[in-house]
């Protein structure tokens, strides 16, 4: 199968309709539903080794473990996930009517929206597609996918993987760069997930608003750490560490920015160099380990922030190695006290830079991070209870984890989604399955009912009139 190959603009809506015409003539049951997402995992459970081929050849260089457990094992928590808790969420669930309106019953019923479209971005191509796939799935939708342009063998191993599992009217796949995404977003889908950027998320916001097209944005942004003074700072380096250079801090919930005690910022820094040491050597060019960024654009970007903070006369200091450009190797460097006006500070990072900058109290750290755009992801590190719930109640962010990086995306049973520029909406498990369904009310009139009184002339039902507006 040809990677580069390229689906038609005029090959959109007709691969739409298709996908509806036999999503109208067939809805999915419980039935099909689980055998689609067992087929599913089997499949990539199978293949799992391909996929981290695909993913490492589209980066230059991906460590497998990572591709593994980022693209491989998510995936698979997900699906175990949907299936465990597919047929109660399935299930109408009965709610109440009030006394006003008995005999009456009423209840809310999942239904499927019909075509779902998922535009996937280049840095987990395979997670950020087939997780929110496989929920609109088990929603009983039928899926047409748009995998990034930017990653061509992961999208060419998506494209045959579900061609294998899946029969083309149930889900399909276009390919293509900017003029197929900007087409494909603008399709009239029953609801359209896409991951990536803000800017991005702009655009594809404004081509599904003439269709109305229901929209899950995950987005990006800045999301910071925030050390309180109680927390080990070796720990909190190692977990950092474990967040940020993860996929070359190519994650869109990686840490962006680190706000520490003015006091133990240099304990952080020797702390983050003897993880960054401990985890790939002082040369990475011989550790399968580091993964390289992804494509030139994307490390000019990078090099970009680098020249600018030099400019400034910003402190940067290379943890181990040196970068080199022919492999698009970029080793973990820190930012030391830079300004917002510094374009490290104006843009989502992306890659292996952290920002660290001191703070002299607590509300001095909060209050910066409510200065900006509400984050995708937070990240308070304290052993005290109270220091963690004063940052929780004093700022708005996508998602958190405690004492720790990145976890909370993994949490079969949490939502995953952004706030203001950090996105809209929210799937993962049950509110992934809640949001690509239609939560239908229905109420169920009893034959015989006091409503049918409520008629001209009124006087005939004073008495009913009086008994319930009292």
């Amino acid at each position: 199968m040809d990677a580069f190959a390229d689906t038609p603009v005029s090959d959109l809506a007709p691969t739409l309709q298709r996908l509806r015409d036999a999503w109208q003539a067939r809805k999915p049951d419980y039935a099909q539903r689980r055998n689609d997402l067992q087929r599913l995992r089997n499949a990539l459970k199978r293949r799992l080794d391909e996929m981290a081929d695909a993913i490492a050849a589209d980066f230059g260089h991906r460590s497998k473990d990572e591709s593994r457990i980022a693209d491989g094992m998510t995936v698979l928590n997900d699906i175990d996930h949907l299936l465990k808790h597919l047929r109660s969420w399935m299930k109408p669930r009965r709610v109440g009517v009030g006394w006003r309106f008995l005999p009456a019953r009423a209840q809310v019923r999942p239904v499927p929206l019909g075509v779902v479209g998922v535009i996937a971005p280049w840095n987990y191509p395979v997670n950020l597609a087939l997780i929110p796939l496989a929920t609109a799935i088990a929603a009983g939708n039928h899926v047409y996918l748009k995998p990034s342009e930017h990653t061509p063998r992961s999208s060419a191993f998506l494209r045959d993987l579900l061609a294998e599992v899946f029969p083309p009217q149930r889900v399909a796949v276009a390919t293509g760069g900017a003029d197929v995404g900007a087409a494909f977003a603008a399709l009239p889908f029953d609801h359209l997930v896409f991951t990536g950027s803000t800017a991005v998320g702009r655009k594809v916001m404004a081509a599904a608003a003439p269709n109305l097209t229901p929209l899950t944005l995950e987005l990006g942004g800045k999301s910071p750490a925030i050390i309180a003074d109680d927390y080990p700072i070796e720990k909190a380096a190692a977990r950092l560490a474990t967040g940020k250079w993860f996929n070359c801090g190519q994650t869109c919930i990686a840490p962006d920015y680190v706000l520490v005690p003015a006091r133990k910022r240099n304990a952080l820094v020797q702390a983050l160099r003897a993880e960054v040491h401990a985890r790939f050597g002082s040369d990475f060019s011989n550790t399968n380990d580091y993964t390289r960024i992804v494509n030139d654009g994307q490390y000019a970007r990078l090099q970009g922030y680098l020249d600018d903070a030099q400019q400034r006369g910003i402190d940067t200091i290379t943890l181990a190695g040196s970068a080199d450009p022919s492999q698009r190797l970029l080793p973990p460097t820190l930012l030391l006290e830079p300004g917002d006006d510094a374009k490290v500070m104006q843009e989502e990072i992306f890659g292996p830079l952290l920002p660290i900058k001191r703070y002299a109290t607590l509300d001095e750290a909060i209050a910066y991070i409510n200065a900006h755009d509400r984050p995708l992801a937070l990240y308070p590190f304290s052993h005290s209870k109270a220091t963690v719930e004063k940052i929780l109640h004093e700022t708005v962010a996508g998602g958190v984890s405690v004492n720790d990086t990145l976890f909370h995306f993994a949490i079969g049973n949490l939502p995953f989604g952004g706030v203001g520029a950090s996105g809209m909406g929210a799937y993962h498990a049950r509110a992934g399955f809640d949001a690509m369904s239609k939560q239908l009310p229905i109420l169920w009139q009893a034959r015989r009912t006091g409503s049918d009184l409520l008629k001209p002339p009124y006087s005939k039902a004073k008495w009913l009139l009086d008994l319930i507006v009292r």
